[in-house]
């Protein structure tokens, strides 16, 4: 077993022993109302072969834990990709009040929000959506002169060469982190909160001043069709991930449920969804 299957064995772990379990006779990513619903996460808690939660936690709650667990098992993977994405990264599932305000290519929301707070009329026209605060954020800290001369003499002190990127410390004001990826985390998904991840995504594209980070999406949903709420469509978020897609692959390919598994496989032929695993791969691009 290879380092990358242990990791996600214990991420697995982690979230039987303190998520996943059955309430009132149904697994908890299940919806109850749904045959096919009940038949798959059955499926996915029979592939992973783990010990259940005695407890799971309420809905209100378990969202917020499935970010920390899906950050922890994010954190300690990518360490092992950092010869093919080498930098100092910040990796977190608590932001500040001011969200993505925080980042390099957002830092000039936080005067709009300031100008809004002092203007009540621009605030009715513009709104609040803007300040988004995802349930993961990844982002990588400027390096300073030293660091990227480090092999050979790259930059200048005082040169107006490579003076403008945000990669590059700047010793004049606070350098803020870049955003390399925010990363949205649904329990489960259900139509009247789905929209919520494409409008964040698209609030990322459309108010970024740099490069626009890596938009993704982690769920532990069973059902596909539900999935394909999020994954189907291209422009907003890069790809959904699921976090035992192969366990999940294996439940719906099974009699009375080809349609499911008719939609799976065309999310993931399509590249629309993929599994935990890939995700660590992913961010090193």
């Amino acid at each position: 077993m290879n380092v990358f299957n242990k990791l996600r064995r214990k991420y697995h772990s982690n979230i039987c022993s303190k998520l996943l379990g059955n309430v009132k006779g149904y697994p908890n990513i299940a919806d109850v109302s749904s045959k096919s619903s009940i038949l798959l996460s059955n499926g996915i808690i029979n592939e992973i072969g783990l010990k259940l939660c005695e407890k799971p936690p309420s809905s209100q709650t378990i969202g917020a834990e499935f970010s920390i667990i899906t950050l922890d098992f994010i954190n300690m993977a990518f360490k092992y990709l950092n010869h093919l994405r080498p930098g100092k990264w910040i990796f977190s599932a608590s932001q500040a009040r001011i969200g993505i305000a925080a980042f390099d290519q957002y830092e000039h929301l936080l005067a709009l929000k300031k100008l809004m707070a002092e203007n009540k009329e621009l605030s009715l026209s513009l709104g609040s959506d803007y300040l988004i605060t995802p349930d993961i954020i990844i982002a990588r800290s400027p390096e300073s002169d030293k660091e990227i001369n480090r092999f050979q003499n790259l930059v200048t002190e005082g040169s107006s060469l490579g003076n403008l990127t945000p990669l590059r410390e700047n010793r004049l004001k606070l350098s803020n982190p870049i955003l390399h990826a925010s990363i949205s985390c649904k329990w489960t998904i259900r139509s009247d909160r789905v929209q919520n991840t494409r409008t964040e995504a698209l609030n990322l594209i459309r108010n970024r001043k740099g490069n626009t980070p890596h938009i993704m999406a982690v769920t532990a949903e069973p059902l596909p069709t539900r999935i394909a709420a999020i994954a189907l469509g291209t422009g907003d978020i890069d790809c959904v991930y699921h976090m035992a897609l192969h366990e999940l692959v294996k439940s719906a390919n099974r009699d009375g449920l080809a349609d499911q598994y008719e939609m799976l496989m065309t999310m993931i032929e399509g590249k629309r969804l993929r599994d935990i695993s890939d995700l660590l791969f992913d961010l090193a691009i």
